[in-house]
């Protein structure tokens, strides 16, 4: 337990990935209130305090200690070089539970089929380190010019290629582009500063977040299912349910019948449940789940 006195610093990324961030939170217990303008946005835990951070500046304040902890995308750690501890992986963004990927892109009426097309041109990216250490790599000279926002419109007056994040695809379809090749895919990251995961209480904290946040985004798109069986049923009702769940089944007073409790992705259930109903089971009850601990 705490003395009262100790306080985890958390990031919680501003901007895009902001509101994702205190809804995984709330789903995981801890409620955070943003209030307006200001940068210190209060949370109900007195064990820890929170701030408002650009995630493209979320690692470097991690690696220097300002914060003890902080989540921003891996592709932001990767851009500058920073020296934290990865806690875990959170697989969520502003707009679903996948990946987003950064990509070098060209118009579609360009004459550019390869990166090594590009050669002399140049690109246009927010993700400028990274994508000069890409064609460094590659051998591919190329001028690298930071963009302030709305890269996706740069080219052709003023960029030849962009280097862009992207979830669906979906503006750079809207914007005329298409895409030479995919630089990396990037998900969030719980990561910390090295001393304070080397402190044991911080370390605890920190893993405690780890865990639940991860058990709130287990819960997503999954249901729970209970149902009753005669036993005499039990191996009919089993083989309706997916084969990599592994269901708990448990005895009922009437020593003839069994309770059968499992968790499903919740757009299986539609086909699962008059299924379960043919292969003899009752009682059947679906209900939503708001933590899944792996």
């Amino acid at each position: 337990m705490s003395d009262g006195t100790k306080k985890l610093k958390l990031g919680i990324p501003k901007g895009s990935l902001q509101d994702a961030t205190i809804s995984l939170f709330e789903r995981a217990g801890w409620r955070i209130f943003a209030n307006g303008r200001s940068y210190f946005p209060t949370i109900d835990d007195d064990e820890m305090e929170c701030m408002l951070v650009r995630a493209q500046e979320m690692a470097r304040y991690v690696e220097h200690g300002a914060l003890d902890a902080g989540l921003t995308g891996n592709d932001w750690v990767l851009e500058n070089e920073s020296d934290v501890e990865r806690v875990t992986s959170l697989t969520y963004s502003k707009q679903s539970r996948q990946r987003v990927k950064w990509v070098l892109a060209v118009p579609e009426d360009s004459p550019f089929e390869r990166p090594e097309d590009l050669a002399g041109r140049t690109i246009a990216t927010e993700l400028v380190e990274f994508t000069k250490r890409y064609f460094q790599a590659k051998k591919i000279p190329v001028k690298v010019e930071f963009s302030w926002g709305a890269t996706e419109v740069k080219p052709p007056m003023l960029a030849d290629a962009i280097v862009e994040v992207t979830e669906t695809g979906s503006s750079l379809r809207a914007n005329r582009l298409r895409i030479l090749e995919t630089l990396m895919e990037s998900e969030t990251q719980l990561i910390a500063n090295r001393q304070a995961f080397a402190d044991p209480w911080k370390r605890e904290k920190i893993e405690n977040v780890s865990l639940m946040l991860n058990a709130a985004i287990a819960a997503q798109g999954r249901v729970g299912l209970m149902l009753n069986a005669r036993r005499a049923d039990l191996e009919a009702v089993i083989e309706v349910l997916p084969a990599l769940n592994s269901p708990t089944v448990s005895q009922l007073s009437d020593r003839d019948w069994v309770a059968v409790n499992t968790i499903l992705e919740e757009p299986q259930v539609r086909d699962i449940i008059p299924r379960l109903k043919a292969a003899g089971a009752t009682g059947i009850v679906e209900y939503p789940l708001s933590k899944v601990v792996l």
